[in-house]
């Protein structure tokens, strides 16, 4: 299984993208959560034009990506991982914990600093939370995301393994928390103790300020725990909350001209965590 997944890894996450994104689109439209806002087919086109855009603009403007440099670092012994002899299964999951808080970490950088946050407000600033949300982001954020994750994979010296199953966990539970997607409360509370779930993400992408700058977490819950920013509820209910930012609530910035303008567009706002 591990050399079909190195040797077809665009096969190996186009299924997994495309397959978790069918599964969350029925899912919502058997079970929503809340009554979207806006035109289901100006967000959806828009936002998943958006990804082919941020494909290719890391297929065409990136030489190096996680994986190749990950396997650059594991043949030359670099990193923190590569300098300790740690079982297979141990290494593995070590290498996931700890790419999923350096993502955690920049989740918060970015909320933290107005020029960043400029990037990652264009995220935000959709006027309903689905699927599409999952992979709503500028192609500027992206390009920054993976420079990190290069940094980040030379410092940690994960197996290409690692990283693969780390962007695949990730899209898949990006995905999934940002999904329209009721859950029995029970199972809710439950998932929340392993995962982030659609209620826990969305209070994220509350256009009140103490609530956006919570509950950072993309696959995992632990780091929002340990670092003090849960946030259990939205102080007005999963159906009464206002989903984006003050900024932009215009149907006009659903669309992908207007989106790709966004961080070169109006003030920074009062969003970002140092902002009063």
């Amino acid at each position: 299984m591990e050399l079909w997944i190195l040797s077809h890894e665009p096969q190996f996450r186009s299924i997994a993208f495309f397959g978790i994104l069918l599964i969350m689109a029925i899912a919502e439209i058997v079970f929503p959560r809340r009554k979207l806002t806006q035109k289901k087919t100006i967000r959806w086109f828009n936002n998943l034009t958006l990804v082919v855009t941020n494909t290719l603009v890391l297929r065409f403007l990136m030489p190096v990506l996680a994986v190749q440099a990950a396997g650059y670092v594991a043949e030359r012994g670099w990193g923190l991982l590569n300098q300790v002899h740690l079982p297979a299964g141990v290494g593995l999951i070590s290498a996931l914990l700890l790419l999923d808080l350096a993502i955690y970490l920049q989740h918060v950088m970015v909320h933290a600093l107005p020029l960043l946050w400029r990037l990652h407000r264009m995220h935000h600033a959709d006027l309903d939370f689905d699927v599409t949300n999952g992979a709503r982001f500028h192609p500027l954020e992206i390009l920054l995301s993976m420079l990190i994750k290069l940094m980040v994979v030379v410092l940690l010296g994960p197996s290409p393994l690692a990283v693969i199953c780390f962007e695949v966990i990730l899209n898949g539970t990006a995905m999934f928390n940002h999904a329209n997607l009721k859950l029995p409360l029970r199972l809710d509370a439950f998932l929340r103790l392993w995962v982030v779930t659609p209620d826990m993400h969305r209070v994220h992408h509350s256009s009140a300020k103490v609530e956006t700058n919570s509950n950072y977490g993309f696959s995992s819950p632990w780091w929002d725990y340990l670092f003090g920013t849960y946030r259990a509820q939205p102080a007005l209910g999963h159906q009464e909350m206002q989903i984006g930012i003050d900024q932009f609530r215009f149907e006009r910035e659903l669309w992908l001209d207007k989106m790709l303008t966004q961080p070169f567009r109006g003030q920074s706002g009062i969003y970002p965590i140092n902002r009063g």
